[in-house]
């Protein structure tokens, strides 16, 4: 009886493993309920950190660009001392090229995010985490108009050395409201842009064919009142006629969207609901999974 093998105590204590179970979700149900805040951040700044490593290039060398652009033009057109809406031509064009560049540089970051994980095999780093279509929009629509907001401070901050150019703000709402509706516009085009594009190729096309060309020919050098009937018929047609003239509403006080403050007004709220649709449309895009998850 001395030699009869004793009783083994390994046996899984199942009482333990309930215990274990019952610290987990059922597999199924969500865990993080309303707005995934960490995610969110997360995301946003990882794209904040991703231009920001090179911000003599995404930030800086724009902001040289578009001053030059300003040099260029007032030496060509503004000799002799030219007026534009009662201003002098440098201070007409400087806010046109300040909200151009926070547009053309909103579009360049988030036309980025998406595709370059496409074209490295990273994008499975986006789509994975527990982030919704709306949260992802946010992080990366967020981090272009952070981007926007910093070249268009440094661009100002270049041009208020530039002799002959006056940034005194006659309605400082209209620099802020357009300078967002403009860099969110560019930004939701950018990610679009980003979920369609399958290589760089097809990101250069849209910026120099599309982006190009409406910023240039939507009056930033220039009234459309001095355009043929036609081409200004074309230009109101144009949303960055819009958010470059409301823009320079803000500076100047004057602008050539109608002859009333409350025309502004009417395109300050006509560019709202246009970001609104075009969001929409781009998360309804997203909650498909098109170009993709194919």
């Amino acid at each position: 009886m001395a030699d009869q093998a004793q009783p083994i105590d390994n046996a899984p204590d199942m009482g333990s493993d309930s215990a274990n179970k019952s610290r987990f979700h059922p597999r199924g149900q969500a865990v993080i309920h309303g707005i995934n805040r960490i995610g969110l951040m997360s995301l946003y700044k990882k794209e904040v950190r991703r231009f920001m490593k090179v911000q003599t290039q995404t930030v800086w060398a724009p902001a040289v660009t578009t001053l030059l652009f300003l040099v260029i033009f007032t030496v060509a057109l503004g000799r002799s001392g030219r007026e534009v809406l009662g201003v002098p031509f440098a201070t007409f064009v400087a806010p046109g090229l300040i909200v151009m560049g926070m547009m053309q540089n909103a579009f360049a970051n988030s036309s980025f995010s998406l595709l370059s994980g496409k074209i490295q095999g990273t994008i499975i780093d986006l789509l994975m985490p527990p982030l919704s279509e709306g949260e992802l929009m946010a992080g990366i629509i967020g981090a272009a108009v952070t981007r926007a907001v910093m070249v268009g401070l440094a661009v100002a901050l270049a041009m208020l050395f530039y002799p002959g150019v006056s940034l005194a703000m006659a309605h400082p709402w209209a620099v802020v409201w357009f300078g967002l509706m403009g860099s969110v516009m560019l930004a939701l085009l950018g990610l679009l842009t980003s979920i369609w594009a399958e290589k760089f190729d097809h990101n250069a096309a849209v910026t120099n064919f599309v982006v190009a060309p409406l910023s240039l020919l939507s009056g930033t050098f220039y009234v459309i009142d001095n355009l043929a009937p036609v081409f200004q018929a074309i230009s109101r047609a144009n949303p960055f006629f819009y958010v470059i003239s409301g823009f320079r509403f803000g500076f100047l006080g004057e602008s050539d969207i109608g002859d009333t403050n409350a025309a502004v007004f009417q395109s300050a709220l006509g560019m709202g609901v246009f970001n609104l649709v075009l969001a929409i449309i781009i998360y309804r895009v997203l909650k498909s999974g098109w170009k993709l998850k194919d």
